[in-house]
């Protein structure tokens, strides 16, 4: 294992097992450099991985801090859930409700270039971390660009594994919206009660047009959505 793959590993196992809890500081570069005795350069990349994955935050000045135990999307960058869910050192796992071929929508016909009623395939997919439901996904795909998405096996890759192997995104659409579920999503998420859900409305493109249009729904209790930027200075 690379020395800073052991300092990553060493510091989730500490804030896993609840001996860093939340907001509490961690060791600095210099300390972590003395005590895995590697080069600052090693420990500060350690540090970075584990902010850009959500799970510490940076105080200018300060130090580094375990962030807040939800799990942590970008909207600056797709990634795969199942990346995201490992990144934080939990285990993904995912339930396939439905995948099947309808006619298409008023709306995603027009989202996707196809017709109304025109064949469109829909998966929905429950995602799971650590056993518990961290987000609902409803994907309509194209079948001109993606013809065997349907013949696949989705609770061993996630659609956006397969999506980005089969038609690589060039382009991407957010729109992220507060909601309140009905209960046909209380149910698939497992929520005792309604809460306040974050709903990620994505649509994707390759070099050859729309591909997908997602609608991907968390409950703000479990997830949030964050980023960071860099910007050179003038010279």
């Amino acid at each position: 294992m690379a020395k800073f793959a052991e300092i990553k590993e060493f510091m989730l196992r500490q804030i896993e097992s609840g001996a860093w809890p939340e907001h509490s500081r961690v060791p600095s570069e210099n300390e972590l450099a003395e005590q895995f005795s590697v080069s600052r350069m090693t420990a500060r990349r350690a540090l970075q991985e584990l902010t850009e994955q959500g799970i510490l935050y940076r105080t200018q000045g300060v130090g580094s801090f375990v962030a807040a135990l939800k799990s942590q999307s970008s909207l600056l960058q797709i990634h795969n859930i199942a990346d995201e869910i490992a990144g934080r050192g939990h285990t993904y796992s995912a339930t396939l409700v439905q995948l099947t071929e309808l006619p298409c929508p008023t709306i995603v016909a027009t989202a996707l270039g196809l017709k109304r009623n025109d064949p469109v395939f829909f998966s929905l997919i429950v995602h799971l971390s650590a056993g518990q439901p961290l987000q609902l996904e409803a994907r309509y795909v194209n079948p001109l660009q993606v013809p065997l998405y349907i013949q696949q096996d989705f609770q061993e890759q996630t659609p956006h594994h397969y999506l980005s192997m089969i038609a690589p995104l060039t382009e991407a659409e957010h729109i992220v919206e507060a909601i309140w579920p009905d209960n046909f999503t209380c149910q698939h998420l497992q929520l005792k009660k309604p809460e306040p859900c974050l709903r990620l409305t994505r649509r994707t493109f390759s070099r050859d047009g729309a591909v997908s249009l997602a609608y991907l729904t968390s409950p703000g209790s479990r997830y949030r959505l964050g980023g960071h930027l860099n910007f050179a200075l003038p010279r």
